[in-house]
């Protein structure tokens, strides 16, 4: 072999072995780029925390009071039997008042929408109850509700068609754009109702109109366009007495565990079944209810405790007539939401009344609560179950302040003057409810929280 051609072997060669060992090096570096941690970038997007400004609080009344059949020349015809007397006052002085419209009723008195606007980006709390007493031919009693927001969805659970009742469903558009509702009937027949709300106007339905048919009704109140306040005003007629008077607010919607503070139980001589009576309903399935009753201003032991097995979409009616005569409050625990209410009446017949309890909502911060006229009011405050809670309850204009302590589990009644307004600031989370009673005069509604304030929301730009 010559020197030159030896040269190009040992050349080839060494080529050779260099790319095998470069080769194997990139598949050992990619190998182990492989299984190391690639690198990452790291940013935080551009984000901040805002916080909305609230709207002002707006407030709807119940307006007249209706009744029907009072010219026999045209028995469905409605007519203004009085207008309710207002008591009102707010954190931030008098809310505004615009009258609302009522075009059905000839004569009619002012429906009220109260206003407050945002302050100091706050709004401010009003609290505001109307109230109305009759005794005449065709209507007795006390009925008692107070002001409150329109919502986009309600409930109404204690309505009636049977012989002797006369129930009218109020239907209040507070706002600027016509509301288009739905009233979905729940009961012995599934039936429903459209009806257009014009704008800063009231109408009204008589209950037999779209719910004929259904012994306990229960009505699913939905809008669309503008909220609207929906109310039931009921009067009640044994064979020609009348036989007492109610306005009943809406609920919000169905919970787990209602609680419907100051029922009250009359003594009466014979039947007593429909004296206290609970209607329940579970919209959505099937339904286990076990009801508590509770004496209120006693040590938290059960008084009576029930399961009442509910069929979806069908209202159930329970007889509390077995309780001894006094005060009590109610809950409900199922396990699925349910819809309750506590029908009260204190006698049979002429010179009676009644009340439909609705359930309390809980409450947690400070409320402004409105007393109107009426006999012997109370507070009635029940306790959660958890922990008891300390409760100060202050007149608005100024009056001394006292507080009360609720124990766990169990419920006071508070004595408070009638036409005042109350600042009530609970430790810890309270039921309250509103109670009137007197010989043929019983009232009965919920304390609802004040609008919460606005919760922070992350702006991504």
């Amino acid at each position: 072999m010559s020197g030159t051609r030896a040269f190009r072997v040992v050349t080839t060669s060494a080529r050779v072995v260099t790319g095998a060992a470069v080769a194997a090096a990139c598949v050992v570096g990619v190998a182990l780029a492989v299984a190391a941690p690639w690198p990452t970038l790291h940013g935080s997007p551009a984000q901040a925390e805002v916080t909305p400004l609230p709207g002002d609080t707006v407030l709807v009344c119940s307006g007249d009071f209706r009744a029907i059949g009072r010219v026999p020349s045209d028995p469905l015809k409605m007519d203004s039997a009085a207008t309710p007397r207002l008591t009102v006052d707010g954190s931030a002085g008098a809310p505004a008042s615009t009258p609302l419209a009522m075009p059905e009723l000839a004569q009619a008195g002012e429906l009220q929408k109260l206003t407050s606007a945002v302050e100091d980006r706050g709004a401010p709390l009003i609290g505001a109850a109307e109230s109305v007493s009759f005794a005449e031919a065709d209507l007795s009693g006390l009925a008692a509700a107070p002001c409150r927001e329109a919502l986009t969805e309600s409930w109404l659970i204690g309505g009636s068609v049977a012989t002797g009742t006369e129930d009218i469903v109020t239907l209040t558009n507070p706002g600027d754009v016509a509301a288009t509702v739905t009233l979905s009937v729940f009961g012995d027949k599934r039936s429903s109702s459209n009806v257009v709300v014009p704008p800063a106007t009231q109408v009204a339905m008589p209950l037999a109109s779209f719910a004929t048919g259904n012994q306990t009704p229960v009505i699913h109140v939905t809008t669309t366009g503008s909220p609207v306040r929906a109310m039931l005003q009921s009067s009640l007629t044994r064979t020609l007495d009348p036989a007492g008077v109610d306005l009943q607010d809406a609920v919000a919607g169905p919970q787990q565990h209602p609680v419907i503070p100051g029922v009250q139980v009359f003594p009466v001589d014979g039947d007593d079944t429909e004296m206290a009576v609970l209607r329940l309903l579970a919209p959505e399935t099937d339904a286990q209810a076990q009801v508590t009753v509770r004496p209120v201003g006693e040590p938290a032991g059960a008084t009576s405790e029930f399961i009442v097995p509910l069929t979806a979409d069908v209202p159930a009616q329970v007889s509390l007539g077995d309780l001894d005569e006094g005060s009590y409050t109610v809950e409900v625990d199922a396990d699925a939401p349910v819809l309750a209410a506590v029908r009260q009446q204190d006698g049979p017949g002429r010179g009676a009344d009644f009340a439909w309890a609705t359930p309390a909502p809980e409450i947690d911060g400070e409320v402004l609560v409105a007393v109107p006229a009426g006999p012997s009011p109370q507070l009635v405050i029940a306790g959660n179950a958890d922990a008891g809670s300390t409760v100060a309850i202050e007149p608005l204009d100024g009056g001394d302040p006292q507080t009360v302590v609720v124990p766990a589990g169990g419920s006071i009644a508070f004595p408070v003057e009638a036409r005042t307004v109350y600042t009530v600031r609970p430790t810890g989370p309270v039921h309250v409810a509103v109670t009137m009673t007197a010989a043929g005069a019983l009232a009965a509604w919920p304390v609802w929280p004040a609008a919460g304030a606005e919760q922070s929301i992350t702006v991504f730009p």
